[in-house]
């Protein structure tokens, strides 16, 4: 059994940071790639940041600059540093990975962290 776990959600005013933690544990032999997604009321779930096991990192557009991705592979840990919030980051945060248990990556997902940017 495989679990992400999250966590460093809360709430921030306009300008403030955060920082969000996903662990990864259990029967895991590989991860291919960690990453973090998010879901804004109303909104479509969309792809935040995307690192895989090398280092190659993918951002959306409006957060370049802002948030930064990284990852600890001997934690299985990924992180995602998000700094010059603004009231449109304002979701929750699914942390997300492609983890090998026995042959094939699968995709394994994070309970979900709230985020709230407000003054």
């Amino acid at each position: 059994q495989v679990q992400l776990v999250e966590s460093g959600g809360g709430l921030v005013q306009p300008g403030g940071s955060l920082r969000l933690s996903c662990a990864a544990s259990g029967s895991i032999f590989s991860i291919v790639a960690m990453g973090w997604y998010r879901r804004a009321p109303g909104k479509q779930r969309e792809l935040v940041a995307r690192i895989t096991s090398g280092g190659k990192t993918v951002y959306l557009d409006s957060v370049k600059g802002r948030f930064t991705i990284s990852r600890d592979n001997a934690k299985n840990t990924v992180y995602l540093q998000m700094n010059s919030l603004k009231p449109e980051d304002t979701a929750v945060y699914y942390c997300n990975a492609g983890i090998v248990v026995v042959a094939t990556p699968v995709d394994y997902w994070g309970q979900g962290t709230q985020v709230t940017i407000s003054s």
